[in-house]
């Protein structure tokens, strides 16, 4: 049977897909590349900003306490004479490796607990969405302040021994025990919403004709979990994960505010922000600064969140 050849405007005309009909409408979105912008310029200040900064964040000038915004300090100094600016800087590598982590950890739960019951289902679905439920019933700042009263004292105390045993500096670094526990308390809050939304998907994908032509053909579970399962919950999963972020810093903020979270000298945007709100009506620099910046990055995070559901909707190309 003789085929059609294709005529010279359909040889010219460009191939689509689904990923680049989604880039295309994301780049038409303005308030989405304003916030990959932020975003972009935030994750950079993280990875080099600290090496370029004038001040060390830990440096001390208490000849220049509390002064107010200048060339010299952009954002000013706190009551110990500390480079609010570079402060600022660090704490937003603090804000990118916790939400990066965080995420990253709830996501790899996330997705293999619901890709679990959505594929299984009977007793597997039943297990999981139960204590998905029980997770999401319990407060978030009452687990975590549980969890971090309950295990830092004892982490504390047992990297101490490891110090006297081995007179190695790093069990002198206590950040190290507030990461840990920050990480995992807040992971421990964060999959349940990444369980439901691949759960969800799988049942929708596991009937699929391909799903059922793989079975077929002798496919092991494992494999078309991973190879056609898991791939296709990645749209809705992609966009959650970028709100994601934006809820981990704001989370971090907030429990480094309360005292249990990155606790002081290393610099977090919500121990600043709990240190300026004291003495905001005297020096309102201290709690501008801080604030301000999450607050950018919870708009860019938003506003990206938001561009990529309509760039990855097929209804957002009507």
């Amino acid at each position: 049977m003789a085929t059609i050849p294709m005529t010279p405007a359909e040889l010219d005309e460009p191939k689509t897909s689904l990923w680049r009909d989604a880039w295309y409408r994301l780049v038409r979105n303005k308030l989405a590349i304003f916030g990959l912008f932020v975003i972009v310029v935030l994750a950079f200040a993280a990875a080099f900003g600290p090496y370029l900064t004038p001040y060390d964040f830990l440096s001390q000038d208490l000849n220049a306490r509390n002064s107010a915004p200048s060339w010299a300090h952009l954002f000013g100094t706190d009551d110990l004479g500390r480079d609010v600016f570079s402060r600022v800087i660090y704490g937003t590598r603090t804000a990118f490796v916790v939400a990066i982590v965080v995420t990253a950890i709830a996501v790899t739960i996330g997705v293999a607990l619901g890709a679990i019951a959505g594929f299984f289902g009977g007793w597997f679905d039943r297990i999981i969405m139960w204590l998905t439920d029980v997770t999401m019933s319990v407060p978030n700042l009452l687990l975590v302040v549980v969890i971090n009263a309950s295990l830092k004292a004892p982490l504390a105390g047992w990297m101490e021994a490891q110090y006297l045993a081995t007179l190695n500096p790093f069990f002198r670094e206590t950040i190290w025990v507030d990461f840990i526990l920050v990480f995992g308390s807040m992971a421990l809050i964060s999959w349940p919403p990444y369980a439901r939304l691949v759960r969800a998907q799988v049942l929708s994908i596991r009937s699929r004709p391909y799903i059922t032509a793989a079975r077929a053909l002798g496919l092991t579970t494992r494999i078309i979990l991973l190879r056609y399962v898991v791939p296709n919950a990645v749209g809705p999963l992609i966009v959650s994960v970028s709100a994601g972020l934006g809820t981990a810093m704001v989370l971090e903020s907030a429990f480094s505010f309360l005292g249990v979270g990155v606790n002081p000298p290393t610099p977090s945007w919500g121990n600043m922000i709990s240190d300026g709100l004291r003495v905001w009506q005297h020096y309102p620099h201290l709690l501008a600064a801080p604030a301000a910046v999450l607050g950018l990055a919870t708009v860019g995070f938003s506003f990206l969140g938001d561009g990529l559901n309509d760039a990855l909707n097929p209804r957002g190309s009507k």
